[in-house]
């Protein structure tokens, strides 16, 4: 999910029924051991020191991928993560695909996935983009009628890859273990720590050392990503082939707007410029014809003008002379469809806040910050900030009801806890490496890659994206320091939709397809 300002509290047709359950087998639980998971402590721990007994159902479906049908097992339960004494400490909930027609796992690549927040399931990535079985959502960004289709997912990347999705401490069904203080989990290290050793220990006992290994994070969870790859190579000795970040941050400057941060304003620029565009708010010369290539022709020149007479500006402060004010202003102003006057009593930095506000205010309609191509209505029309964010709204139902319904129906996993979707429990969380300073994980990324030369990155972004902005992961990337020869280690890719730019299914699609080119590349096939 989507990316938080440091330190304050965070935040993504076909036949249905061609997923078919050939033989559910359920593991069978003990009344103790599923009172363990779905009691009101929500987790007990094994108090003996012995092996954890850990929640666990196993089924099998066929999904068609690309013209071909994929037989894959899925595996839905929880493994301990306990002291070397054995006490358990938390119960992390994942779910696993593994394709059945298999012979050689070492040549099966692997991908372990999550999703940011903090305080997010894996749920986006997993019903959304990477799954054999997604939420079907409107491509033109309306919300679609409950109840919710559930489809299958003729773009899920099953085909080129096993999935494991991971829930980190206290979201979907993952809990601290009794006894233990969730808050320890709740922070930037052990956060890491965590997910690694759950990674760490799936590896271990599904026998999967041998494998083509990947990560892939979403938002928050690029931060986690990027910082885990080196983690794992570091702590376990595991080394992976690619990184696929999501609506990528990786350093959190870009994206803090502050009077004393002239970054983000700058960044964001691009991203005002192409949700005017999509809004028809700019000028006839600037939306052109309303084709990709005019777009990208805006934001050629919205990129130019964030570098250039923009950043002089900014960087000036108070000695920038009137006139010149001026004339950024209207420069800025026909750039994102705001009023010259607006932008001068901003300061000439408009902060996001205001202009999801501010773009559509007259029509009493507010802009999505996930994906900006969402309109929302306010209460109050001439407020400051919008009440709601509607790219949230529209999602937030459809996810949640589908794998709810998902997880009990195909699946066989059954829990009364909460699945928590997108929690606030994981609040206040800990900066802990980046006391009084921003947080920056491209710097671990970097060892990862130098220490790694064969890692490779995948980037996805949105071009209607206000919660990571493409301009601002580019411009991390830029400033990465990675060796001349490792530059063609990384890839970038830009989708006509938003933070979860899979809810758009031609985004989705052509997602899919860079993400062929990119494991294949990794795997050296």
């Amino acid at each position: 999910m989507s990316a938080t300002k440091q330190p304050e509290r965070g935040i993504d047709l076909t036949d249905a029924n061609a997923v078919v359950v050939v033989s559910p087998v359920k593991v069978s639980l003990s009344k103790e051991a599923a009172a363990k998971l779905a009691g009101a402590s929500e987790g007990a721990a094994d108090k003996t020191g012995a092996a954890h007994e850990d929640a666990r159902s196993v089924t099998e479906h066929a999904v068609h991928i690309g013209g071909e049908s994929v037989a894959y097992t899925a595996t839905t339960g929880t493994i301990t993560l306990a002291e070397e004494q054995g006490k358990a400490k938390a119960r992390l909930f994942y779910t696993a695909y593994t394709r059945r027609d298999v012979e050689d796992p070492s040549a099966r690549p692997i991908t372990f996935t999550f999703n940011g927040g903090p305080g997010s399931s894996s749920v986006w990535l997993h019903m959304g983009a990477f799954g054999p079985r997604r939420v079907a959502m409107p491509d033109d960004a309306s919300l679609p009628r409950p109840p919710y289709p559930l489809v299958d997912n003729l773009h899920s990347i099953l085909d080129l890859t096993d999935l494991v999705f991971i829930d980190p401490v206290s979201t979907g069904y993952s809990r601290a273990a009794e006894g233990e203080d969730p808050s320890q989990f709740h922070g930037v290290t052990a956060d890491v720590e965590s997910v690694g050793e759950l990674i760490r220990l799936y590896t271990t006992r599904e026998k999967r050392w041998a494998s083509p290994k990947f990560l892939a994070g979403e938002s928050y969870g690029t931060t986690r990503a990027a910082n885990l790859v080196n983690h794992m190579q570091e702590r376990h000795g595991m080394f992976f082939n690619g990184v696929v970040l999501v609506s990528s941050v990786l350093h959190f400057n870009t994206l803090y707007f502050h009077p004393d941060n002239d970054l983000p304003f700058l960044l964001y620029v691009p991203a005002y410029t192409a949700t005017a565009w999509y809004h028809g708010c700019l000028a006839p010369e600037l939306l052109g014809d309303g084709s990709p290539e005019a777009l990208r022709a805006a934001l050629d020149e919205a990129e130019a003008f964030a570098l250039g007479e923009y950043a002089r500006a900014l960087l000036l402060g108070t000695r920038l002379a009137e006139e010149e004010r001026r004339r950024v202003a209207r420069a800025y102003a026909r750039l994102t469809g705001l009023s010259a006057s607006y932008v001068e009593r901003c300061g000439l930095r408009v902060e996001l806040g205001r202009f999801v506000k501010e773009l559509r205010r007259d029509e009493a309609r507010t802009v999505g910050r996930l994906d900006s191509r969402y309109l929302g209505m306010d209460r109050d029309a001439a407020g400051e900030r919008f009440e709601y964010d509607p790219s949230m709204s529209a999602i937030m139902g459809p996810y949640t009801g589908s794998f709810n319904h998902y997880v009990r129906e195909e699946l066989g996993f059954e829990s009364d806890l909460p699945y928590e979707i997108l929690t606030g429990k994981v609040h206040p969380w800990s900066f802990d490496v980046a006391q009084n300073r921003y947080l920056d994980v491209a710097e671990p990324l970097r060892q990862a890659m130098h220490k790694n030369p064969h890692l490779k990155v995948f980037v996805a972004n949105g071009y209607y994206d206000m919660a990571t902005p493409y301009f601002a992961t580019e411009h991390t990337f830029s400033h990465l320091g990675l060796d001349a020869s490792l530059e063609g280690n990384v890839s970038m890719a830009y989708y006509p939709a938003g933070h979860m730019m899979y809810v758009h299914e031609p985004s989705l699609a052509r997602l899919k397809a860079d993400l062929v080119g990119f494991f294949g590349d990794a795997v050296g096939a």
